[in-house]
């Protein structure tokens, strides 16, 4: 299924030129949000990500459309990634059907992660200056909600977000998180073979 992503920032904007650019394209559905791209946190693309299965490709005029940041970009096509679902720019003529799209995107990646690393270079830096001062006083525990936790691992379970999306939701590590599914699981008489390690940890 061909689905297409349109976005406006404003309600006061018209979506109607990327409309008609998804109808000449020939896309099966449309999901369209009237709000700003600053974040992920918008119900027509959410409901997207949740719909979209294995075969499908989603069609937007732009990269701007569909994310404002190369971080949420990066994110929102490694969920379409796992999910098996093929991504087109129109504007930037991306087809990760194609070599040179998925060449894009890698690149568009390694720019992300250079970025990321310059940030943590940055941060270690000004958290040695702190130590040599005698300020630093390491980082505040992220207290997260048994409610907010069940949410998002009942979500992950039955397939309708990916782990890394749960992980981001929740503000995670992986092992952390996996951790906290061990727990959870065990208190409520479950177990998965495939987080053995994290049950043994728990214990410790």
């Amino acid at each position: 299924m061909k689905i297409g992503y349109v976005r406006c920032s404003s309600t006061t904007q018209n979506p109607e030129r990327q409309e008609v650019l998804m109808e000449q394209l020939g896309v099966d559905k449309i999901y369209i949000d009237m709000c700003s791209g600053k974040n992920m946190q918008r119900p027509q693309l959410q409901a997207m990500l949740d719909f979209m299965r294995e075969g499908d490709t989603i069609i937007v005029e732009s990269f701007s459309r569909l994310a404002r940041s190369t971080k949420d970009l990066l994110e929102i096509t490694d969920t379409m990634t796992e999910k098996g679902v093929e991504f087109i720019s129109q504007k930037e003529t991306i087809d990760t059907k194609t070599p040179a799209g998925r060449m894009l995107l890698t690149i568009l990646a390694s720019i992300s992660q250079f970025e990321r690393e310059c940030i943590r270079e940055r941060q270690q830096e000004g958290i040695e200056l702190k130590k040599a001062r005698g300020e630093y006083k390491g980082r505040v525990p992220i207290k997260i909600e048994d409610a907010d936790f069940e949410e998002q691992y009942k979500a992950w379970r039955a397939k309708i977000i990916t782990a890394k999306k749960a992980m981001s939701n929740l503000r995670l590590k992986p092992n952390t998180f996996y951790r906290r599914v061990a727990r959870w699981e065990e208190s409520h008489g479950q177990y998965d073979p495939k987080l053995d390690r994290y049950y043994k940890e728990d214990e410790n």
